[in-house]
């Protein structure tokens, strides 16, 4: 089952990326709108304003899709990144499709008393395996996500672990014997962490070498 690849839109004068399932993958998100583990027929990454503040992005997510004619249950992502600066990476057969934004990195562990103030920022990433996941390798496979995720940011030299409203959606078929494993040492997380770490590291050169001098990148 092939992954389907990303269409790029405007809607509202604002880039958006999509991803139409001929038919539904299995899911496990963080997003606000289809989060949660189920099968989904679309991914969204939408371009938001730097300063976006809507109450209800779940149903601002709903808008896009309608206007785009998404129908079913799907996964929309935002983000003050312009989503044309996506990069993807593949390897083992799985695919990374990230919009980095750290203009705010935040050290995730970082004491309350040292946090004075923090604005968003946002590391989007929308991974496709080519085969089942168990539910428990989904959870493991969004925690390998996340890890090699603050490994290109430590690398890159980003004084962070990432940004406080960083999403990521994995999805595979539904069909198929599923994967117990999703941990970077297992068949499929291995792929997905490289994958990850070179399109999180790719994603930084591209949009601001400099990791947030531009008001922007975020």
């Amino acid at each position: 089952m092939s992954a389907p690849s990303a269409a790029l839109h405007v809607v509202r004068s604002r880039p958006v990326l999509t991803w139409r399932c001929a038919r539904p993958w299995l899911a496990i998100s963080s997003a606000a709108r289809g989060g949660g583990i189920g099968p989904r027929s679309w991914v969204l990454n939408a371009t938001v304003v730097t300063d976006y503040d809507n109450p209800d992005p779940a149903a601002h997510v709903d808008e896009m899709a309608a206007e785009l004619g998404l129908s079913g249950d799907g996964v929309g992502l935002l983000t003050a990144v312009d989503v044309r600066h996506e990069v993807t990476a593949v390897d083992g057969g799985v695919r990374a499709s990230v919009t980095t934004g750290v203009g705010c990195p935040i050290w995730a562990a970082a004491r309350e008393e040292a946090v004075t103030s923090w604005k968003p920022g946002t590391i989007n990433a929308v991974c496709w395996s080519p085969v089942r996941l168990s539910e428990a390798a989904l959870v493991n496979a969004v925690a390998t996500v996340a890890e090699a995720k603050a490994q290109a940011l430590l690398e890159s030299g980003v004084a962070g672990t990432g940004t406080v409203t960083d999403a990521t959606v994995v999805l595979c078929p539904v069909d198929g014997e599923a994967e117990s494993y999703g941990g970077p040492r297992s068949r499929i997380g291995a792929g997905l962490a490289r994958a990850v770490h070179a399109a999180v590291t790719a994603g930084l050169r591209v949009q601001n070498p400099r990791h947030g001098e531009d008001p922007d990148f975020a």
